[in-house]
């Protein structure tokens, strides 16, 4: 059993319906080359606070629902999960959280991660902390949520190695090669698979796909719209054997041992 997958680049402006609109285009580019599942950025949809969105005020919020309902009517036309990053609101006057929305094959809302290692700027003038990891299914295959500066914490990514994930889906609005360097460690410390999703103005933090050896891999499309890769996740690549049969394992059993 396999999946493929594609990571995007998309551009992001200040225009919610403008990036609905760019996000929809690329879904139907990946579903054409074969993706089961497409991932976006940080803020793909909305916008991301001190880029495109400088208040809250000033935010469509009726705009930014439409697009997530007709987006999520694309994911059921076209068949393809998708998992984009965007803002959601909260009840004043606790802030808004930094989300990236799952969107099923049928077009329903399969769930949502916020964001929840948060920086010192965000916690204290923009966003709310999350609380929970969270986890879902395609195909056979678990996959986990991270954003941005939670790269930064090996925590997260362990934890949902002891969550029985296959792929981390980290969306990060960032141009920053130390992030890719870590993506990288990620995925071969703990043998998982590891999307990394970026906008397309980062020039230095491209997007990729990285395999449970932590090397990248998968076919690199340059539409013109927006670049994506796409690769497959298997089990039972020969290639994988040793991270996913013997690594994985015994690591395991290894960090469950009190020293």
């Amino acid at each position: 059993m396999t999946i493929t997958i594609a990571t995007v680049q998309s551009h992001i402006s200040a225009d919610t319906r403008m990036n609905g609109r760019d996000i929809r285009r690329l879904m139907a580019e990946v579903r054409a080359a074969g993706a089961r599942l497409v991932h976006f950025p940080e803020g793909a949809l909305s916008g991301y606070v001190k880029s495109e969105i400088n208040d809250w005020a000033a935010v469509d919020w009726a705009a930014l629902r439409d697009e997530i309902e007709a987006t999520a009517a694309c994911a059921s036309e076209l068949g393809i999960w998708v998992v984009f990053g965007a803002n959601h609101p909260q009840e004043p006057p606790t802030w808004p959280n930094n989300s990236l929305y799952v969107i099923s094959d049928k077009g329903s809302q399969a769930g949502r991660y916020d964001k929840r290692l948060i920086s010192h700027a965000e916690a204290t003038s923009w966003y709310a902390p999350g609380t929970t990891p969270f986890v879902f299914e395609v195909d056979g295959y678990r996959f986990g949520c991270a954003l941005c500066i939670e790269i930064h914490f090996p925590e997260i990514f362990t934890e949902y190695e002891r969550l029985g994930v296959d792929c981390v889906l980290f969306s990060a609005y960032a141009d920053d090669p130390m992030f890719g360097i870590e993506a990288q460690a990620h995925a071969a410390m703990n043998n998982i698979w590891l999307s990394l999703s970026t906008p397309a103005t980062s020039t230095s933090l491209p997007c990729a796909l990285i395999g449970p050896d932590g090397n990248p891999y998968g076919q690199l499309f340059d539409q013109g719209s927006g670049r994506f890769v796409c690769g497959k996740l298997d089990r039972h690549d020969p290639q994988y054997d040793i991270p996913l049969n013997k690594a994985r394992p015994w690591r395991a059993t290894v960090r469950n041992r009190t020293l």
